[in-house]
């Protein structure tokens, strides 16, 4: 009995749900105590308002419809968190994520507001292009040893600056955002296939939101059931046994940061192809899906399955805030509080190893006291 009570606590993915779980509740607990100094009286209805998000609304139909916007976004959250952890799992540290998020976004829009090019070509384009991005870090890496953080935090910007020119070519002539998708090329626009009457005909929620979740699923299969995901994984782990074993460790490098990059525009596509939001072609900072995609990676235990959850909950989160009452807190709120449980999530590995510590010491009490007896 001991010894089973053992295993299901040195369990992984056990360890991974309580550490996540354990992050989450220190991230409103220290949010709601910013709300306590801020305004003592309205910060328990805040911390609520935070955390029912779409069921703020008394109304079944009004839910539904508030629920379908989360999914819109959480959809490309999780394919950032994708683009991190599959890079991390063959030893690589994504932080490029956001960049080629951008040169996704970039090529997506473009392809549907210039040449007017259908839903499926866009998409492509986007994976194409941030794949190219996401592969110039990889190529840094392989033949120059440039540590991908680096190469990445610079391609952000260079990215960022680029699809701002290239976007001034289709934005609207009186406002520097652009076109919006539905007026200048419906055939680009990704079909809903009726999912949209599921969500009170909330027409941005499309197939995107099930080809997400196809992806997380392909991610795990390639990761853990395939011959090509053990030897990018034996890469990561050391790239010279990977040599020596006769694996080719450079092409691994890049072919991973190309599938890495390639995930990341296929999140921008997922976003902007829905028709929710212009791009605003004067912004001076990169989104924060790609940096959001970090968190989510690492609170879903960097599992592609944990990610799902993860993503959503994250979202759930930063949409929620949108309902504090902002006659007694400011707008950047919201943000405060999903940031400290965004903030939280990078300490999952450290809960999981104090966890262990402390199995550690409790079996060698319980066999220092069985010695002891003998």
């Amino acid at each position: 009995m001991d010894k089973k009570k053992k295993s299901i606590l040195r369990n992984n993915g056990l360890q991974s749900l309580v550490a996540s779980l354990v992050c989450i509740l220190l991230g409103l607990f220290v949010g709601f105590l910013a709300l306590l100094i801020i305004n003592a009286g309205g910060a328990w209805g805040a911390i609520v308002a935070v955390t029912k998000n779409f069921l703020y609304y008394p109304s079944v139909p009004a839910q539904l419809k508030y629920l379908g916007s989360t999914l819109v976004k959480a959809a490309p959250l999780l394919m950032c968190s994708l683009s991190v952890l599959f890079a991390y799992k063959v030893g690589l540290f994504n932080i490029g994520a956001a960049g080629q998020y951008v040169a996704g976004a970039g090529a997506c829009l473009y392809l549907a507001l210039g040449p007017k090019l259908p839903w499926y070509v866009c998409l492509l384009g986007a994976v194409a292009a941030a794949a190219i991005v996401g592969g110039i870090s990889g190529v840094l890496k392989a033949y120059c040893n440039v540590n991908e953080v680096i190469s990445c935090i610079m391609l952000n910007w260079i990215g960022l600056y680029t699809v701002n020119m290239l976007l001034t070519n289709v934005k609207e002539p009186t406002s520097p955002y652009t076109v919006t998708i539905g007026s200048a090329n419906e055939g680009a626009i990704m079909p809903t296939l009726g999912l949209d009457k599921l969500f009170s005909n909330n027409r941005y929620v499309t197939i995107a939101i099930p080809l997400a979740v196809v992806a997380a699923i392909i991610i795990w299969i390639l990761l853990e059931k395939t011959k090509l995901g053990y030897e990018l994984k034996a890469t990561g782990m050391n790239k010279h046994a990977a040599k020596y074993c006769g694996m080719k460790e450079k092409r691994n490098i890049i072919l991973t940061m190309v599938i890495a990059g390639g995930l990341a525009g296929l999140g921008a596509g997922f976003f902007y192809l829905s028709g929710l939001e212009q791009w605003m072609c004067t912004q001076t900072s990169v989104p924060s899906m790609g940096f959001n995609g970090i968190a989510a990676a690492f609170l879903g235990g960097l599992n592609p399955i944990g990610a799902i959850f993860s993503s959503y909950f994250i979202q759930h989160i930063t949409n929620g805030g949108a309902y504090v009452d902002k006659s007694l807190y400011c707008a950047q709120i919201s943000d405060f509080i999903s940031s400290m449980i965004i903030y939280l999530c990078g300490f999952v590995f450290f809960f999981k190893l104090c966890m262990n510590r402390f199995l550690d010491k409790r079996e060698e009490r319980k066999s220092g006291q069985k010695g002891g007896e003998a």
